[in-house]
């Protein structure tokens, strides 16, 4: 079974930059800013708080303002580092034969919101981009993570996430998740009457597209 790495880079582009990527099963965020986005011949305006998803080469450029861009990508293991700020890497064990897909979502908690001990299809990296949230995955201690922290789940260990009392919170995740879940939910609560107990969350779905491994 290849590895691969899913990795996430923070890219903070002065006006008028220009940044090509190599192909990779990737997807950008603009936290703050606009940047242009270049690929297979089109370009796509990627305004603050939306996402893209593309897998060949591309280009990022900005404007007359400076943007940050938060990009994930799925990039066979020793892969050279493409960018400036490597936030975040982890190995992913993905079968070869299996049908795979990357999303990328936005996860909002009111204040005092709790996701109580839950799994998941798929592995991930999330990264908090308002507020607080204590993170206890697993057996290990509690993490407190705020804006610019990011964190991963393999989706096998049991995750309890506490949001803020005070304000509201959110993150954006990117997980590699079995295609034939497309379109559906890849939660699975430890007690299953906890779906009806916890918080809500609201999420915003920008990708949710099937991807072929390198």
């Amino acid at each position: 079974m290849p590895a691969a790495t899913l990795r996430l880079f923070r890219d903070q582009l002065a006006p008028g930059r220009s940044c090509a990527l190599r192909p990779a099963n990737r997807v950008l965020y603009a936290l703050s800013g606009e940047v242009a986005v270049i690929h297979a011949g089109a370009t796509l305006a990627l305004s603050a708080d939306s996402a893209w998803h593309g897998t060949g080469a591309c280009v990022m450029r900005t404007g007359e303002a400076e943007a940050t861009v938060l990009r994930w990508e799925l990039v066979a293991a020793g892969s050279a580092l493409d960018g400036e700020e490597l936030v975040l890497e982890h190995a992913m064990d993905l079968a070869p034969a299996a049908a795979w897909l990357m999303r990328c979502d936005r996860v909002d908690f009111d204040p005092g919101g709790v996701a109580l001990p839950h799994r998941h299809c798929g592995g991930g990296i999330r990264c908090l981009v308002a507020g607080a949230l204590e993170v206890t995955v697993g057996a290990a201690t509690p993490r407190l993570v705020r804006p610019g922290g990011a964190w991963f789940e393999s989706g096998r260990e049991p995750v309890l996430a506490r949001a803020s009392a005070s304000e509201p919170t959110s993150f954006i995740r990117v997980a590699i998740l079995p295609a034939e879940i497309r379109g559906q939910s890849s939660i699975l609560y430890v007690d299953p009457d906890d779906a009806a107990r916890g918080r809500p969350r609201r999420y915003t779905v920008w990708v949710d597209a099937p991807i072929a491994l390198a």
